[in-house]
């Protein structure tokens, strides 16, 4: 049918556009962050194409949400303001009959979004939380780089490297700063180098000095050396609890702990908002040739962000235990669709107040 046919062309070629442009924004803002992680040391700057790859993976969502709600409102304000939308309403086409062939387009978007979200979410924060932790969990020689101090893994010990490869596992002007049993010690080398004994891995330095000093006392004890010895901690970080976000859904509805199902709230929210969007474009569009499409946008943004705040909202408050995981699904997302159902339906059926009291008037007269 024409109808649909022009609707869903105009929609496609709206939504193409609008995502390209999201997509780069957003990979753009997502660069200069894993770039920030990597420069902080808590992501390996070999694996940040990974990282980003996966951050966007999770941002999807997202992403496709706000480009089906910006290109369906952006196309809707085109058909006003050329006054398409006119003949199509004179012909006898509702609003509520422009709904079918928005859905009909939309229905693959609003499919992956619910996959996207669902279950590709905790997978990727998954293989990110793996990937940070495996960088975290390496060696302290692995962590040093030379001409920077680097902390241990247990964060008792400082190195420093100067000017040589970590990567040939020897390196020249060392520089050790440590505090344990109770003790502050400074060691200075040379050259270093490391060492496999007994299966453990020692940084052996040649000809340097080594200063001590115990907590609490001011005395000093130097000593010079030749040939000095220091394991190299291999010690992992007790395994912390898993995150939320990387758990799976499924396994989120089968142990319902606050925190679990505010976060399987923010999931469905999500999915359920994908689609109450859709509709909000369709009811809050409006021909206004003073604004232009600027006003339809500026507004579709301004509902796009509430609407996303009252998500997060309310899986803070999910999992502290404020309110209930069904009711609050229900009250956001059922009163959302309501109050979007109830507009389209105003406008049309042409409802107003005016127009409700002059027919009221008219029947008054009649009678």
């Amino acid at each position: 049918m024409l109808f649909h046919s022009s609707i869903r062309k105009e929609l496609a070629r709206s939504f193409g556009a609008t995502l390209i442009v999201l997509v780069t924004i957003v990979m753009t803002m997502m660069l200069i962050r894993t770039l920030g992680q990597a420069s902080s040391g808590s992501v390996n700057p070999t694996e940040i194409s990974l990282v980003m790859g996966y951050t966007m993976l999770g941002h999807l969502p997202t992403v496709l949400t706000m480009s089906l709600f910006i290109a369906s409102v952006g196309t809707l304000s085109r058909m006003y303001l050329e006054s398409e939308m006119v003949i199509w309403l004179v012909s006898g086409r509702g609003l509520r009959a422009i709904l079918k062939p928005m859905i009909r387009f939309a229905w693959p978007t609003l499919l992956t979004v619910s996959v996207l979200v669902l279950l590709v979410w905790p997978w990727s924060n998954q293989q990110i939380s793996e990937l940070k932790e495996r960088f975290e969990q390496r060696g302290d020689l692995e962590r040093v780089s030379p001409g920077q101090f680097q902390e241990s893994a247990n964060g008792l010990r400082v190195f420093f490297v100067d000017k040589e490869s970590v990567e040939n596992k020897e390196g020249k002007n060392v520089f050790i700063s440590s505090s344990e049993r109770g003790k502050q010690a400074m060691t200075s080398a040379k050259k270093g180098h490391v060492e496999t004994i007994d299966e453990d891995r020692f940084l052996v330095l040649d000809i340097g000095q080594r200063v001590e000093q115990t907590n609490g006392e001011t005395e000093l004890k130097v000593s010079e050396f030749k040939v000095y010895g220091t394991r190299i901690s291999q010690d992992v970080k007790a395994a912390a609890e898993q995150p939320t976000k990387t758990i799976h859904s499924l396994q989120l509805l089968r142990n319902r702990t606050p925190s679990n199902l505010g976060e399987l709230a923010w999931r469905l929210g999500l999915a359920i908002a994908a689609f109450n969007l859709l509709v909000i474009a369709l009811a809050i569009t409006s021909a206004n040739h003073r604004v232009g499409r600027g006003g339809n946008l500026a507004l579709a943004l301004f509902i796009f962000v509430v609407y996303y705040n009252f998500i997060n909202l309310s899986q803070s408050w999910i999992s502290s235990g404020k309110v209930q995981f069904l009711p609050n699904l229900i009250a956001l997302h059922g009163g959302v669709f309501l109050f979007a159902m109830t507009w389209l339906a105003i406008r049309h059926n042409n409802w107003s107040w005016r127009n409700l009291l002059v027919k009221r008037r008219a029947k008054e007269t009649a009678a």
